[in-house]
């Protein structure tokens, strides 16, 4: 049987998708995350290993990850290092997940198809809209979401629910927006400047599960506060941005 195949459908076949984790000591977990990986769509899954002083490093490289450190702490930081890294290989598709099992890896395949089918420039996870599970985001969490969306959509004219670490882009998109963020206002910087650069965006409905082991940021009020200051900052910073290219 002879089979025809659409150019755009021969450019998705070979589309290469890696996908970045940053983890900071999170040897309980991480090798049951990289297990509960999805087969067949992700090229390669890059651990950030954001100075851990336990075994996470290890345990992520045994579970067939490739390992890369900054030693600098910082989520903006972790991410920085690496994009750094995919450089040397550049894919099409780049996704991010956090390392402690709060995402669910069966998600990724809806975040990332869409911009494969070149349907969207930035999919975004939301666990608003999703299935969140009881005890996995405190009020503090959901009041300072909710500010962050109010400002996307009076400084940015974005319409969003949530700013949630499951999400997927396209290299040379993630690439205009020169990510300059090495905090926690890393996943707002990338929409803010989406929105000002005109790129197709969308959400889909993600789950999310409480973490496994001590959180670092949300489970403390001071964690919770730097995070929320960051990210309004980081909003009200951007509100005037433009790309270059």
């Amino acid at each position: 049987m002879k089979l025809k195949y659409s150019l755009r459908q021969v450019h998705i076949i070979f589309m290469h998708c890696d996908l970045l984790i940053p983890a900071l000591n999170e040897e309980a977990v991480i090798a049951e995350v990289l297990d509960s990986m999805p087969h067949g769509i992700i090229r390669h899954t890059v651990v950030v290993d954001n100075g851990s002083t336990d075994s996470t490093a290890g345990i992520a490289a045994s579970g067939g990850a490739i390992v890369v450190h900054e030693p600098v702490r910082g989520y903006g930081s972790a991410m920085a290092r690496g994009v750094r890294h995919l450089c040397k290989d550049p894919p099409d598709i780049v996704a991010f997940m956090d390392a402690d099992g709060s995402d669910d890896a069966g998600d990724l395949s809806r975040i990332i198809s869409p911009v494969i089918a070149g349907d969207l420039d930035l999919c975004i996870g939301s666990r608003i809209t999703g299935n969140t599970e009881a005890g996995s985001m405190h009020l503090l969490q959901h009041v300072g979401t909710r500010v962050a969306c109010v400002l996307l959509k009076n400084l940015y004219g974005f319409d969003a629910t949530d700013l949630g670490p499951l999400r997927a882009i396209t290299w040379q998109s993630l690439l205009r927006l020169d990510m300059q963020d090495r905090a926690f206002g890393w996943t707002a910087e990338m929409q803010a400047k989406a929105a000002r650069a005109g790129m197709k965006v969308a959400e889909v409905p993600v789950s999310y599960r409480r973490r496994k082991g001590r959180s670092k940021i949300s489970g403390t009020v001071s964690g919770t506060y730097r995070a929320g200051r960051d990210i309004i900052s980081t909003l009200i910073k951007y509100r005037q941005w433009n790309p270059r290219i």
